[in-house]
């Protein structure tokens, strides 16, 4: 990737394989034949983040010259993004914002991009496609329909159940596998591999769940779901990179920065990382050679990453926005929020994590500080605060548990509950509406009706099983809530960081 040079005002130029050669020299643009590229994935969930993420890593594999990777794009949402892809012949610009500069790179690597509801046989056609190895997804951790506490497929969605009753014609990413598996059985051909690239632990596993729980309802005697356990490989994946949305104003200004005019450009970080169980039966793209990580087993990088990424994310979510802070540079800005999380990750979250070859604790969590405070790849608090009720149960509680089951004082992450707790009335101090967005919308009203007693949520077993119901845990969770009633989050913090350490409130990492 090159850097940009100075635009002034000169004027962009659109973004298309016509275009290509008349781009600045500041762009890093495909050098490989785009026709040449072979369609063997077909990826659900054309978003941000894979177009950041796993398009970049298959976009530099094309331009080592491996060019049987191509990727057919599919939407089930989006009609826009397939509209505006098709008019920039399927190219969009990358931007990594780092703390010393932006750098750019057109990714030319989708061949097609399908929108699902306007023509399902396409999609379908697609994935029977004998080139076809890969099916990826990336639909969130709630798109999987599984049930957090009891791990089961729910199929009481009503997409669902028009699915069952028309299964040649899906509506929901479940219908589209179990279609096109049940077409390639019939046709003898060999699955595909369902590879899952959501931030969730054990997607693997979710989406083989998922997707044989689907087969099952469909078939009633399991015939075609026996085969897809047997036969489909499902191998689990740790990805990471903060990509945020990417507003007009960022659009206008990668244009102006950069001379090239996207209509759906991505900004991202520089860092990033793609950790995948190898079982790929029918073969699979060798990422290696572009830093990707093939291992046995995901579970111990999952783990790593979801309980000081993820929980960290949501550690300083809620209290920041409650505290005035909307973006995560700006909460790594304020030394108090700072050495809380440092403090919350290297006291309460890292201890009782496993070792991971080739993974420095120390060295990650400093790198993550730094990614969070990175003010040229700020975070949205307002995003990172979504799916509460999926994120506490997943990326905080776990180290609860495992701080419980140590017989050691866990205070930082009380605090951290109790923001979410607080968070869920639905207003900051000042009486402003806060954002809350999530598959729990039950729990608003009955925060609100709880107010300063943690208890009734505590008790919501959905959420947080037998731990809601550890008296210590549930002091320490009340003795937080109770605080945030009476000062704001920054005093609050100061004083549980004084119990559980030196009191100190500058960055020790």
């Amino acid at each position: 990737m090159t850097s940009a040079p100075p635009r002034g005002t000169a004027t962009a130029v659109p973004l298309s394989d016509r275009t290509l050669t008349d781009l600045p020299a500041g762009l890093s643009l495909p050098d490989y034949d785009r026709g040449g590229l072979v369609p063997a994935i077909v990826h659900i969930g054309v978003g941000a983040f894979h177009r950041a993420h796993q398009a970049v890593y298959l976009e530099e594999l094309a331009r080592r010259g491996v060019t049987d990777w191509g990727v057919v794009g599919v939407g089930l949402h989006s009609r826009e993004i397939g509209e505006v892809l098709d008019a920039q012949d399927r190219l969009y610009t990358v931007v990594e914002r780092g703390a010393d500069g932006d750098s750019a790179t057109v990714v030319g690597v989708m061949t097609d991009y399908l929108y699902a509801p306007d023509d399902p046989e396409a999609v379908l056609a697609a994935m029977v496609d004998e080139r076809t190895r890969i099916v990826s997804l990336t639909i969130t951790g709630t798109g999987y329909r599984i049930d957090p506490h009891t791990g089961e497929f729910d199929a009481d969605d009503p997409h669902v159940a028009r699915d069952l009753e028309d299964p040649g014609n899906p509506d929901t990413v479940f219908g589209y596998l179990v279609e096109a598996l049940h077409r390639r059985r019939a046709a003898g051909l060999p699955p595909f591999t369902v590879l899952s690239c959501d931030n969730m632990q054990s997607n693997g596993h979710a989406a083989r769940t998922a997707v044989v729980s689907f087969a099952r309802l469909r078939e009633g005697s399991g015939d075609l779901a026996e085969w897809i356990d047997e036969h489909v490989a499902f191998p689990s994946s740790m990805v990471d990179r903060i990509t945020p949305r990417t507003s007009p104003e960022e659009r206008d200004a990668i244009a102006e920065s950069f001379g090239v005019d996207d209509r759906w450009p991505v900004v991202t970080e520089p860092f990033r990382q793609w950790v995948v169980e190898d079982a790929f039966p029918l073969g699979r793209p060798p990422l290696e050679q572009v830093g990707v990580q093939f291992v046995d087993d995901v579970s111990p990088y999952e783990t790593v990453k979801t309980r000081l990424l993820n929980a960290g994310h949501s550690a300083i979510a809620y209290l920041g926005y409650l505290a005035g802070h909307r973006t995560t540079d700006e909460v790594l800005a304020d030394p108090v929020f700072r050495t809380f999380l440092t403090r919350l990750m290297a006291e309460e979250i890292a201890p009782y994590l496993p070792e991971v070859p080739g993974v420095d604790l120390d060295g990650y969590q400093r790198t993550l500080l730094d990614r969070l405070a990175n003010p040229r790849m700020a975070d949205q608090l307002s995003r990172l605060s979504r799916r509460g009720s999926s994120k506490i149960p997943n990326y905080l509680l776990p180290s609860v548990q495992a701080a419980m089951d140590a017989d050691r004082p866990h205070p930082l992450l009380c605090v951290a509950v109790a923001g979410w707790l607080r968070f869920l009335r639905g207003h900051d101090y000042a009486g402003e509406e806060v954002p809350i967005e999530g598959p729990r919308p039950d729990l608003v009203p009955m925060a609100q009706q709880a107010g300063a007693d943690a208890g009734p949520l505590l008790s919501e077993r959905s959420i947080f099983d037998s731990i809601g119901q550890d008296r210590q845990f549930a002091a320490c969770v009340q003795e937080a809530l109770s605080s945030l009633e009476r000062q704001g989050p920054r005093e609050v913090l100061e004083d549980f960081l004084g119990r559980s350490g030196a009191g100190r409130t500058e960055a020790t990492a």
